[in-house]
């Protein structure tokens, strides 16, 4: 049994990285207590997610896939139908 359990804990061992931010601005640590605090979680929990909000933002000036496609001309002389994809399409999946 104890050779079942420590295979089990290896296939669910999630391996996270740490990032150290040093000379971090006193006012700033301030703030990052203050969110946390006020979201309930722990300031190590609110950096996280200020972390993950701001990276999962668009970079500015830079444009999105449909944004791209729609104001660059990849291939001006090819001319796609597009009325069919108004069209409910049915297809045998075999399932």
């Amino acid at each position: 049994m104890a050779d079942l359990t420590k295979r089990y804990q290896c296939y669910h061992t999630i391996t996270m990285s740490q990032l150290i931010v040093r000379k971090v601005d006193p006012q700033t640590v301030r703030q990052l207590k203050a969110r946390a605090a006020a979201q309930e979680v722990s300031a190590e929990e609110a950096h996280r997610r200020i972390l993950r909000e701001a990276l999962s933002r668009p970079v500015p000036g830079k444009p999105s896939l449909i944004g791209f496609l729609c104001q660059t001309e990849v291939a001006p002389e090819v001319e796609l139908e597009l009325s069919r994809s108004r069209d409910i399409e049915q297809r045998d999946t075999g399932f």
